[in-house]
């Protein structure tokens, strides 16, 4: 007799009625949407047995899977109506009238990912995993599509265009509007960052699944090693605006020494298409080559923690630099364990580094804040188009970002996002309530004002950027503004006095 092999205890997944917004779809996630996860049976589970369990639950799906916990396939209300009513005998296995593979979904996609997929593949149901494949709930069609109105379906149709380098410069160009859509709604500029971001990801994700099919079609076969795509920067902490570069490399699976000849070899011509599609498609190709095409960026995991160690021992402007765009590090594609364990490494390894960590914050110690004397906004005085305005990406975010990611390295903090490592210090007892609410106020504020600039430097056809002119500020954003800076101008004295005992 089959039975029920549920995966394990887990917190239920958010359920009941919620206010839904026109956007919705958009700043929201599976998990916030996913029903309680279907019963498990196994392969070898009579159909009557499965019936049963569907009734008790109750359930319109139930999932097939190995005593592993591998999903097989899936079995829905509609199977048990087509294959089995009427026409199959109840003793008949499970995996007999069972559809497979199974399509998943990650209970941190947003919401219109889903839509759009289950649209495309003509699912009512999708099982939703956690990053290491659990199953934990159930997507339903019907139910993630009541958080999106009518009006923007054709919004989602448009992020996820068919899967051609024209459609994914298409889905780039959606961006913009979707932007300008949440803003209008004051979602929370963080929110629509973490979108971005997402949307970018997907972007890499399509692109090289296609170039894959490309090389594996053109004689190159599949990957040699099982490898993972990650991408830093703004885009490793899920900060991204509008149109940022690319910030990728890739790290692969040790292998013997014999092998490298072929495997660099195929590797390499990835990356080269990868770039390439994505400066197609609108993610610029990185002006300082931070991308795996650069051998700098593409290693097996035994060389990135070697290559890491390196730096930490040998703390000077370069090595300083380079750990500095390759700590907010997120896999995008692959093989997710690769980059986790390089993650776990890289936390535990650096937390006593006080000589590295000093070296870092001594790098970063110029960056300050746009106030000067009483308090007052020190806009950009050199002549040219931005003179006269304040550039709150490097003298606003940027000293932010540092100062808050040298305390979470020095903590064992393995969280990249800015927001989530100030809550994370707090909870550590590094950052008291006062700091923790100035300075997340103050990462809210600044992204508005940089995100709302970039979008009608867009509009006015000129280059996206983060200048912001003092005078396109009211009295209260002004206001703000300042004590934002001020916090922030705080936290940079504080982190110098810690890291290097310097108190002037």
């Amino acid at each position: 007799m089959g039975k029920d092999i549920g995966l394990g205890a887990k917190a239920p997944p958010r359920r009941g009625l919620r206010r839904v917004s026109r956007t919705s779809a958009f700043s929201e996630v599976v998990r916030d949407h996913m029903d309680w996860p279907p019963p498990f049976v196994l392969p070898e589970t009579p159909c009557e047995e499965l019936v049963r369990l569907m009734r008790e639950h109750p359930a319109s799906a139930a999932l097939v899977s190995t005593g592993d916990g591998r999903i097989k396939g899936i079995v829905t209300e509609q199977d048990v109506a087509r294959k089995l009513a009427y026409y199959t005998p109840g003793a008949t296995q499970v995996e007999e009238i069972m559809s497979a593979p199974v399509l998943t979904i990650h209970e941190d996609d947003y919401l219109f990912h889903a839509i759009a997929t289950m649209r495309r593949r003509d699912l009512r149901h999708m099982p939703a995993v956690d990053r290491h494949g659990r199953v934990v709930g159930m997507l339903h069609l019907h139910v993630a599509m009541a958080a999106a109105s009518s009006t923007l379906m054709e919004q989602i149709d448009r992020l996820t265009h068919e899967e051609t380098l024209e459609g994914l410069h298409q889905v780039k160009a959606e961006q913009v509007d979707v932007a300008e859509t949440l803003f209008a709604e004051n979602v929370p500029t963080p929110e629509i960052q973490g979108l971005l971001t997402q949307i970018n990801n997907d972007i890499y994700r399509r692109i090289l699944e296609l170039k894959l099919r490309e090389m594996e079609e053109e004689g190159w076969g599949g990957p040699p090693a099982r490898f993972c795509v990650i991408v830093m920067g703004s885009g490793g902490r899920g900060e991204s605006f509008l149109f940022p570069d690319q910030d990728n490399g890739f790290i692969l699976e040790d292998y013997a020494d014999e092998q490298h000849g072929a495997i660099d070899t195929f590797f390499i011509e990835l990356a080269e298409r990868m770039t390439r599609a994505l400066d197609h498609v609108g993610i610029r190709l990185c002006r300082g080559f931070v991308m795996a095409t650069n051998p700098l960026w593409r290693k097996t995991l035994s060389q990135w923690h070697a290559q890491i160690g390196y730096w930490l021992q040998r703390p000077n402007i370069l090595t300083l630099r380079l750990a500095d765009i390759f700590f907010d590090f997120q896999s995008v594609f692959g093989e997710h364990a690769l980059s986790d364990a390089l993650r776990g490494s890289i936390t535990q390894s650096i937390k006593g580094q006080y000589l590295f960590l000093r070296e870092m914050q001594r790098v970063q110690e110029n960056h300050g804040v746009a106030l000067g004397l009483f308090g007052r906004l020190t806009p950009d005085r050199q002549p040219g188009p931005h003179q006269g305005k304040l550039n709150l990406k490097y003298h606003g975010l940027l000293p932010l970002v540092e100062a808050i990611r040298l305390l979470a390295l020095r903590e064992g903090i393995s969280h990249t996002g800015t927001l989530a490592r100030i809550a994370a210090l707090h909870e550590k007892g590094v950052l008291d309530r006062n700091e923790q609410d100035y300075l997340s106020g103050g990462f809210h504020h600044l992204t508005r004002l940089v995100l709302r600039q970039q979008m009608a430097d867009f509009k006015a056809g000129q280059d996206v950027s983060a200048y912001v002119s003092p005078r396109a500020l009211s009295a209260r954003e002004k206001d703000m503004l300042k004590y934002a800076l001020q916090a922030i101008d705080a936290l940079r004295q504080r982190v110098k006095t810690e890291f290097t005992a310097d108190i002037f």
